[in-house]
């Protein structure tokens, strides 16, 4: 066979465009404000799903409706690619009705015209690559034995809290938590049934707390709690709950088996993280000198 037979011919361009991972358009805005696509065309899922008719028309109250919360954002991105002649680059979230929301990414090159100003650029369905971005964002902020978040992700979140307790003046604090002789445990029930432990711990803790609380697993057997609008007092009281619903918990090896030791600390206005970490874990190592399954906090 002659090697010109094996071949494809080649799409001609009408041909090739439907046919592309994405969307081809022109989108124009004149100095008024009215929005429209003279040309959009492609591939993918999601195109399919839009009234490109209306688009062609009227794009205002569509974009609007189409992108939802994400259209400030998008509008905002338009005005300052034609204020500055800059490439629009974006991206948002495109959610159908009864259909999984789609992520689209925008890209496109302004040019002025007489009347206002029109783009030339591609849309593209990039599902997949953002679930597989939150996915990896999860492994990196997921603690894997037991789900909760990780030390990266509370402190990225007592930072945020702390900010905001220097800015409005609100309380913060935050509990430290061990389990008691851990160690001994292991050694008696296995590895497994530590494992199990921890498991249960966490989810126990999730339910015992509020909403707007966090607990995270620093590392071991230690837990942290950040308790955000909570003076220490009132921390203080929370802890007790908490370590006494441990302690009467059956975590599958009899009931008063696990038992935690609690250092509470309340954040001081502008004071290092650091500091506030470090009380608490003063307190905790007090309430480890007191006996264990108590909980401690210092002036």
């Amino acid at each position: 066979m002659p090697v010109n037979d094996m071949i494809p011919t080649p799409h001609s361009a009408d041909n090739l465009v439907p046919h592309i991972p994405g969307v081809i358009f022109q989108f124009y805005r004149s100095h008024c404000g009215r929005m429209n696509f003279p040309y959009l065309e492609g591939g993918g899922e999601a195109l399919a799903l839009i009234d490109r008719p209306q688009l062609t028309e009227d794009a205002g109250n569509l974009i609007e409706q189409l992108t939802g919360s994400d259209h400030p954002k998008i509008m905002s991105a338009i005005e300052r690619s034609a204020r500055w002649m800059l490439p629009l680059t974006t991206r948002f979230r495109l959610p159908f009705p009864k259909e999984k929301p789609h992520w689209i990414a925008v890209s496109a090159n302004p040019e002025p015209t007489e009347n206002g100003v029109r783009w030339n650029g591609m849309m593209m369905d990039i599902t997949d690559q953002v679930a597989e971005e939150q996915r990896l964002r999860k492994l990196c902020d997921t603690d894997p034995l037991t789900g909760l978040p990780n030390r990266r992700k509370l402190m990225v979140h007592l930072t945020h809290l702390a900010s905001l307790s220097t800015r409005h003046g609100t309380p913060l604090s935050i509990m430290m938590l061990d389990v008691d002789h851990f160690k001994k445990l292991n050694d008696r029930w296995g590895h497994l049934q530590g494992d199990n432990v921890l498991q249960q711990l966490a989810m126990q803790t999730q339910l015992l707390l509020r909403c707007e609380d966090m607990v995270a697993r620093l590392g071991g057997e230690e837990f942290m709690v950040v308790l955000p609008l909570t003076p220490l007092q009132q921390c203080h009281k929370l802890a007790d709950r908490l370590r006494h619903a441990i302690a009467s918990h059956d975590f599958g090896i009899g009931e008063g088996e696990v038992t935690l030791s609690i250092g509470v600390a309340e954040y001081r206005c502008g004071e290092p993280l650091r500091n506030m970490i470090e009380r608490a874990d003063q307190a905790l190592y007090s309430a480890k000198e007191d006996g264990r399954d108590c909980v401690s906090l210092l002036p």
